[in-house]
């Protein structure tokens, strides 16, 4: 039976072919282990410099989920909580990592897969005493899991929130290249680092086989971080394979070549939807798309593709997701265009 062509995600395909040949080059050199090594510190280097910040601690963890319970658990008080949207990843598909960690998630509902600063201060003005948990973070995913972006002001609005508040801001960037690399993107990677406290750059997303580079802006928050690391079982012995991914990332831009690739093969499948008069659950912008179609359409789609029925609504309707890669062919987008402009003819 010959497989389908998925849309399911963008991380099917194993790695970027410049990853797997810096790997194979530095495959029988010899280097200390747990992330001593210098092919790890020298794709710091290129992380610290492309954030223009000397002060950047940056640590390589494995993924995604994995970093967001170590940078919450590390940094918040026992008592202390998580403000996030109830769309977050945090929230929906970590089957309770956080509040495994003893920590509460305190929810807004999201517009978009957003927040604002207005919302976030409602919170921390509803907890008022020792009666409650104390909200210490504000945690927000770039590009969110609509696959919306936040805009430089939205950012901001946020980030000047945070900072009236004494909150820590630490963005989930899984999907970092895919919103930096959007259409609708007015921010640098350097903004990002400024506005937040913490973030986290996605490597699993965006061509590399695996690996998640978090980064403190400063040493006070990254301390005892190592510590933490080892703890919780993140700190690998061969930290290098991570190292090594990120450095054949960051050395010659990959990173955001890949991001770019998602995005336009997206933006072709996004289009063909509009001129068929389609809409969407949210503005296409970046790799995942939600376009809104009759499940007689998505049915017979779903013969030879691979996507998710996101949402089931009424009169027969639904709301895929459907994410282009860094791997993704443009072959096979041109394929899928023909098909569903056959299908919605």
């Amino acid at each position: 039976m010959e497989s389908k062509i998925s849309f399911k995600n963008d991380y099917s395909e194993g790695a970027h072919p410049k990853v797997l040949e810096l790997l194979q080059q530095t495959n029988l050199s010899q280097e200390p282990g747990y992330g001593a090594d210098s092919i790890s510190q020298k794709a710091k280097e290129y992380i610290i410099r492309a954030t223009k910040n000397p002060d950047a601690q940056v640590f390589f963890v494995s993924g995604g989920t994995q970093a967001n319970l170590l940078v919450i658990s590390h940094l918040l008080k026992p008592y202390e909580s998580v403000i996030a949207a109830d769309s977050g990843h945090i929230e929906v598909h970590e089957t309770g990592a956080i509040e495994n960690t003893g920590h509460k998630i305190n929810l807004i509902p999201n517009i978009n897969g957003k927040i604002k600063g207005a919302e976030i201060q409602k919170i921390v003005n509803n907890h008022t005493d020792n009666h409650m948990v104390k909200p210490a973070m504000v945690y927000i995913s770039q590009s969110t899991e609509f696959g919306t972006v936040y805009s430089k002001n939205e950012l901001q609005d946020i980030a000047n929130c945070c900072k009236k508040n004494n909150l820590l801001l630490f963005i989930d960037g899984a999907r970092l290249a895919t919103a930096l690399t959007s259409q609708s993107n007015d921010l640098t990677l350097q903004e990002i680092a400024k506005l937040a406290d913490v973030f986290y750059i996605g490597g699993t997303k965006n061509g590399a086989l695996l690996g998640e580079a978090i980064v403190f802006q400063n040493k006070r928050l990254a301390e005892g971080f190592d510590f933490t690391l080892k703890q919780k079982g993140a700190l690998m012995a061969k930290g290098r394979l991570l190292g090594a991914q990120f450095l054949a990332l960051f050395q010659d831009d990959l990173f955001f070549e890949l991001g770019f690739h998602a995005n336009k093969l997206a933006s072709k499948i996004a289009n063909i939807f509009k001129q068929n008069g389609y809409d969407f659950a949210t503005e296409p912008v970046s790799n995942q798309i939600f376009p809104i179609l009759p499940i007689s359409i998505a049915e017979k789609l779903m013969e030879k593709y691979d996507f998710y029925i996101w949402e089931k609504l009424e009169d027969n309707m639904v709301t895929l997701r459907i994410v282009t890669s860094w791997a993704t062919q443009e072959s096979s987008v041109d394929q899928f265009i023909k098909d569903i402009s056959k299908n919605l003819g």
